[in-house]
């Protein structure tokens, strides 16, 4: 018996020890995880990544985190130089989930306007060099093709993208090659007249080109945005697609009723899908339309680009993004934050006083003419603050005409008031002009109309203005 007790003893006094050790070990442990975490904690996810190659070996959350700081480096490095800072804002979730699922040095990417890819050249060798964007000898403004082989299409100029998109894709089926074209083109860009065509173009040929609108207008409530999110991750999963498949097989065997109920099924879903989403014009016009998705969830948007990857057909991907995302100023003044000069982080004041220019001299003195004259009316094409129009829209609103990104309607219009008796005002940039360079002479001078065409930017302009300056 007193063996037995001493041998339960050495047991218990075994089982202390043992305790003892377990919990050293995982004060150890613990100890040891704190520490990396406090060494971690003041790691620049940025400093890590140098290439979409290094970008594709992150984590979700890590490239959340990224997307951080290339955000404050963005507002530190364009509140010295100034620059456009809240479109590039709006779309750094979207470059990075883009630039992981497709690969830059084979996939085509083209920016529309591209104004918005600072955060792509961030990512594609040019992070130091951004610092010395819009400075002599420093990299562009815009995608160029001659600073990286991934800026794939010089733009500048709104609405471009989808046509070099279908360009492109045309010479890759040709040439028998196997990679992806995407073209990256906001709701504004869509306007233009130019875009459309090509829309039409690629769906009436059913070329593969994948389009990604950047709608950073935030129009749809969240009720909405919700059920068209569920819509969307149903049917980018391919269980979807097979089950629609199977279903139209199985019904279509079904004597006589089975290509009827097929017809009412479509119609239905047809029905439904026009009620729940408003943007049915795509489908119509030939592509597959995916969407309305967060901008800002990274992971939402890989799993949509991953699908439409393996789509041989038109997409269109519909991004809800928010212009100006993550700095509070740009956020409340978008318009003011597209393009700025130097300014103060925290409090978003310009950091020089801005002199009145030529734009701001003819808006005063046009206010001051329409006031006695009830003839005069103003036209833009989507540049009302750059071209001096502010005021005047805020005091004659039933005399101001904002056609968008649409030069050449811009000026028939413009023609159509005059032959009326009224006396059209048309500011516009003065190399946006050249896209209505027949309208100008066909629809106006040729019929001696009286409209008034103010060009603006008309010269060269400072600071890399390489999209509204006039080529010399």
């Amino acid at each position: 018996m007193q063996v037995f007790i001493k041998k339960i003893l050495n047991i218990i006094k075994i089982k202390r020890i043992l305790d003892k050790s377990l919990a050293i070990y995982i004060n150890l442990l613990y100890y040891i995880h704190n520490i990396k975490k406090y060494n971690n904690k003041g790691d620049n996810m940025l400093e890590k990544v140098n290439s979409t190659e290094d970008l594709k070996k992150l984590t979700i959350k890590e490239k959340e985190e990224l997307a951080e700081d290339i955000r404050k480096y963005i507002i530190e490095v364009i509140s010295k130089n100034g620059g456009h800072i809240a479109s590039n804002l709006g779309v750094v979730e979207l470059t990075l989930a883009l630039e992981s699922v497709f690969d830059v040095n084979k996939d085509k990417i083209i920016w529309d306007v591209g104004h918005q890819s600072y955060v792509h050249k961030i990512l594609n060798g040019r992070k130091e060099q951004l610092k010395n964007i819009r400075k002599l000898g420093g990299i562009a403004g815009f995608p160029k093709t001659k600073e990286s082989k991934t800026d794939c299409f010089n733009t500048g100029h709104s609405s471009t993208s989808v046509s070099a998109a279908m360009g492109m894709a045309k010479a890759r089926d040709i040439k028998k090659e196997k990679h992806s074209l995407i073209a990256v083109i906001g709701d504004g860009a869509l306007t233009g007249g130019m875009a459309l065509e090509a829309l039409n173009h690629i769906g009436c040929t059913k070329t593969n080109v994948i389009v990604v609108l950047n709608d950073n207008e935030m129009s749809i409530s969240k009720n909405i945005g919700g059920i068209n999110m569920l819509l969307t991750k149903l049917r980018a999963r391919k269980m979807y697609t097979i089950s629609n498949k199977s279903g139209k097989k199985i019904l279509d065997k079904i004597p006589v009723i089975g290509p009827f109920l097929i017809k009412a099924i479509r119609r239905i879903k047809q029905g439904i899908k026009q009620l729940i989403i408003p943007k049915m014009f795509f489908e119509d016009i030939g592509f597959k339309y995916l969407g309305p998705i967060d901008g800002h969830n990274i992971e939402d948007m890989e799993l949509i680009f991953n699908r439409a990857k393996e789509l041989n057909e038109p997409v269109l991907i519909h991004v809800l993004t928010k212009k100006g995302k993550g700095y509070e100023p740009a956020e409340k003044e978008p318009d003011r934050f597209h393009a700025t000069s130097g300014f103060d982080i925290e409090t978003g004041n310009p950091t020089k006083k801005k002199d009145k220019d030529y734009s701001k001299v003819f808006g005063e003195k046009l206010n001051e003419l329409a006031k006695n004259n009830n003839k005069i009316v103003a036209i833009t094409a989507a540049m009302k603050d750059g071209t001096g129009l502010t005021e005047f829209a805020k005091n004659y609103p039933e005399r101001f005409f904002d056609v968008g990104i649409a030069e050449q309607h811009a000026l028939t219009f413009a023609a159509g008031l005059a032959k009326e008796g009224m006396i059209p005002f048309v500011p516009i940039y003065s190399s946006f002009y050249q896209r209505a360079y027949d309208q100008v002479i066909h629809d106006i001078c040729i019929q001696n109309l009286p409209v008034v065409m103010c060009v603006d930017r008309a010269g060269c302009v400072g600071a890399d203005r390489r999209n509204t300056s006039r080529y010399i």
